[in-house]
């Protein structure tokens, strides 16, 4: 087994999970269905295709921003003769007077999650070769929310939530009074009996154009400690300049 490291940062961020088409939600971390799409697309794999062969990924998310939830309320069609309304599902025009569609969309705005993916090591080896030369370009959740760079950290040949205890760099702030640790939170799907656990909706069966399905995890919550020099940064570039000596070498 090995894994890859990841870091999904953009002024948007979308992860629904329960959307409709008016109401389109955002989870407060990135969804397993999100992070598989944007793999899919880096590897060229079209809307509808099987993506089973990600089964057998393990993925932990470490929260380094939460972000600020943001809404955008959104209309399209209206104030346009019903010939060049928006059209139905069955293809029609709407009526008069019911041309505006009306949608509510919500997003993290200025959010950072460093994410560590596991799994066997061809199709670690696959995946981080498809991300360092995306076939599609990838987005965080939704097209309009392209990824500040680097997204790709770097390739790693054992455990890649090591790397999120010991070794990727924080946004900051440091530790509060000098303190040699700080707490930061973690989503992962490894079970443990003492970290509470919620079960999500966002594992794909299917990601077609007019048909998703998805199955049911249990994720898990924790707080870990990581060493305060990974937040030890004066300036935002110097931040920079360390997420780029990490990423210099992809194993």
């Amino acid at each position: 087994m090995s894994g890859i490291v990841l870091r999904l940062a953009g002024p948007l961020q979308s992860w629904g999970e329960h959307s409709t088409f008016s109401e389109r939600d955002t989870l407060r971390f990135p969804t397993r269905s999100g992070i598989i799409g944007l793999l899919a697309a880096a590897q060229g794999i079209s809307r509808g295709k099987p993506l089973d062969r990600y089964d057998p990924l393990r993925l932990t998310v470490r929260i380094d921003r939460h972000g600020t939830l943001t809404q955008d309320f959104h209309t399209a069609g209206g104030g346009v003769p019903r010939s060049r309304s928006i059209p139905t599902a069955e293809g029609k025009r709407r009526a008069e007077g019911k041309a505006t569609v009306v949608t509510r969309r919500w997003y993290l705005s200025d959010a950072v999650f460093t994410i560590g993916i596991e799994g066997p090591d061809t199709l670690i080896q696959k995946t981080a070769a498809a991300l360092a030369r995306p076939h599609w370009p990838p987005y965080l959740g939704r097209r309009s929310c392209p990824p500040d760079q680097p997204l790709l950290l770097r390739a790693v040949p054992g455990n890649p939530v090591t790397d999120l205890r010991e070794r990727v760099p924080l946004p900051g702030p440091g530790a509060p009074g000098g303190n040699d640790v700080i707490d930061i939170e973690m989503i992962t799907e490894i079970p443990d009996a003492e970290a509470p656990s919620t079960e999500v909706a966002d594992v794909p069966d299917v990601l077609g154009r007019h048909e998703r399905r998805y199955r049911t995890r249990a994720v898990y919550q924790t707080t870990v400690q990581v060493p305060a020099r990974l937040a030890a940064w004066r300036t935002a570039n110097d931040y920079h300049k360390a997420l780029h000596e990490y990423a210099r070498t992809l194993s």
